[in-house]
């Protein structure tokens, strides 16, 4: 049998962490509670647990933490020791599916509501994800969980025994890439097999290790991990581990070994013995990494100038249908995907029902109207977009997809002033079966080269949102303003073109569009245009031509609207239509296409799942 946990939604939890961080360890005793009056539960398969339970587990995880020194002082020694212990018994008593698991609500509640003394005694002042669940790898409960259900083994003697094998921080590598390594426990337990059997005498394990998911990273899309036998795989992560402990070494680097040794787990993956038959009735090709990869169908709302949407294409997701009320807009994916059907037409007069075939697609995704900062709240044009915001929600949930990607700025994920939006729209969610997730994230971690930060909500049906992960930034520097920009600078003839790319050795602030009502075509507000100054970049207007051989030497050139497009990391041949203002607003409204497909990719993973 498994359980339902009770969740407490981030709107309640957000105000009662910073509440209980002023608290002493004993006053927190005297807050523990088995139920809260905001908690709710959702269907993924189970029965609710009982109060009693709650009790029962409460006395089991400070009967440990007692062991450990609680409620008073104790040492890392110690603290190690109750991690270990306490990742066995949490995995062992819930009694809960990995569905479950995921939801970082649950955790919330029971770091706040069940155990806030065991919580703030672990981690005294901790940051918020060590107790809210926004970051299940850092979760003073969750991640331990987590880690005990990748490495148990039910068929050995100690089916726990893989925990003593890496440190919270070396396991935390792998289960951060768990989208392409960390959600296969076949794998995870095949690393961890590996891993204790390497001489890693005169290495760093840290980097080591570091290297050695690298090398795996770079096969995950040659290889099927789950179909391959265990013996097989032990023998070929161990070269790959090999390889990088060589390469720590000073004997070599990230060469093409680790590829190469794709086509012997390949055919490994493919042999009628492999063991795949240990996921009786499900087709090979549906597991981790199929063989073909799936395309996926999806629904753009206030599709803009289509990069979202492109930015899903990429990440394998065909758009059944795109709808913005912008005409400018329309023409503009009509210029660049004559293929894809637009619909200009306002949100509040789409009726999804007329259109049958986009009832239940993968995905429902949307970049909204920007919702406004604290300086707006109250005016027409702040409650309008705030309507969008709940229209977008509700045609969502009336297409019933699969997966949901809405992104905004991020005072929509953080801020106090949309708190009420958050607790609607996540109610309105988990009624509906989904698990609602919120995230900001930069396009420059993302090889965009611009400082941008977009505020996320993906919500997926409860059976799919255990495979789902925030994507990893990349590790590579994105490219400087200089870098992208230097070829056009430089085309026509201007003599300042390479002190201006050396000068221009930063990314780009965020391209500020302006909204409907107000803003033209300039690079925004006075801090941005100083902020693009400061990269020798006149912003009080856009150009309509690349500076030639005529413009000063030692002059701060405007930008293009093709520059500008590159900023956003548009391709070179988007085209756009309008004037010059619209085109503007389009480009500086849109997502940055490498962050959309980021974010698909890590949805089409949690699908394929």
């Amino acid at each position: 049998m498994s359980f339902l946990y009770p969740r407490l939604l981030s709107a309640q939890a957000k105000p009662l962490f910073e509440g209980y961080a002023r608290l002493e360890i004993s006053e927190l005793t005297g807050r523990v509670a088995d139920a809260h009056d905001a908690a709710v539960y959702v269907a993924t398969g189970g029965d609710r647990v009982s109060n009693a339970r709650l009790r029962e587990l409460r006395e089991l995880v400070v009967g440990l933490a007692e062991q450990a020194g609680f409620p008073g002082e104790s040492d890392r020694t110690r603290r190690a020791q109750f991690d270990l212990k306490l990742a066995v018994l949490l995995h062992k008593e819930m009694d809960m599916v990995p569905a479950e698991a995921a939801a970082p609500d649950v955790w919330a509640f029971l770091a706040l509501v069940l155990l806030p003394d065991v919580a703030f005694w672990r981690y005294p002042k901790p940051p918020g994800d060590r107790v809210l669940g926004t970051d299940l790898t850092r979760h003073v409960l969750g991640r331990l969980w987590w880690r005990a259900q990748l490495v148990h083994s039910p068929d050995r003697p100690e089916p726990y025994d893989a925990l003593d094998v890496l440190g919270e921080a070396a396991f935390d590598q792998i289960y951060a890439r768990r989208a392409a390594l960390g959600g296969s426990a076949h794998l995870v337990r095949a690393i961890l097999r590996v891993w204790s059997g390497l001489d890693l005498t005169t290495v760093t394990e840290r980097d080591t290790l570091r290297d050695f998911l690298k090398r795996l990273l770079r096969l995950a899309p040659f290889v099927l991990f789950d179909g391959v036998e265990e013996d097989a795989l032990d023998e070929e992560l161990r070269r790959v581990a090999m390889e990088a402990v060589e390469a720590q070494r000073g004997a070599g680097g990230m060469g093409a070994g680790s590829v190469a040794h794709a086509g012997s787990l390949a055919v490994a993956a493919a042999s009628p013995e492999s063991g795949a038959s240990r996921h009786p009735g499900l087709p090979r090709q549906d597991r981790r990494v199929p063989a073909t990869p799936r395309r996926f169908t999806s629904v753009e709302i206030c599709a803009g100038a289509g990069a979202q949407a492109l930015g899903l294409e990429r990440a394998g997701f065909d758009p059944v249908v795109l709808i913005d009320s912008k005409a400018d807009a329309c023409f503009t994916i009509d210029l660049n995907r004559p293929a894809w059907d637009v619909i200009c037409m306002d949100l509040s007069h789409f009726r999804p029902e007329e259109r049958p075939e986009i009832l239940g697609v993968d995905l429902v995704s949307g970049g909204l109207p920007r919702v406004k900062s604290s300086a707006t709240v109250g005016r027409a044009e702040d409650n309008e977009e705030r309507n969008v915001l709940n229209r977008a929600v509700q045609l969502a949930l009336r297409i019933r997809p699969k997966a949901i990607l809405l992104e905004n700025l991020p005072e929509l994920v953080e801020g106090d002033n949309f708190a009420e939006e958050r607790r609607w729209m996540e109610a309105e969610l988990l009624s509906m079966g989904y698990l609602p997730r919120w995230r900001v994230l930069n396009a420059a971690d993302f090889g965009v080269p611009q400082n941008r930060n977009s505020g996320f909500l993906v919500a997926l049906r409860s059976e799919y949102a255990a495979g789902f992960v925030w994507p990893e930034p990349d590790h590579e520097v994105p490219p400087t303003v200089g870098d992208v920009l230097g070829p056009s600078m430089a085309r026509g003839g201007w003599p300042g073109a390479a002190q201006w790319i050396k000068e221009a050795d930063r990314i780009a602030p965020a391209l500020v569009g302006g909204s409907e009502r107000r803003g033209g075509a300039d690079l925004g507000p006075t801090g941005s245009k100083k902020a693009w100054a400061t990269l020798r970049v006149n912003g009080t207007s856009l150009g309509d031509g690349v500076p030639d051989d005529t413009f000063p030497e030692d002059g701060s050139p405007r930008l293009t609207l093709d520059q500008a497009a590159l900023i956003q990391a548009f391709p070179e041949d988007w085209r756009f239509s309008g004037g010059k203002t619209s085109q503007y607003r389009q480009i500086g409204h849109a997502m940055p296409p490498p962050l959309a497909a980021a974010v698909g990719r890590a949805i089409a993973a949690a699908l394929h799942d």
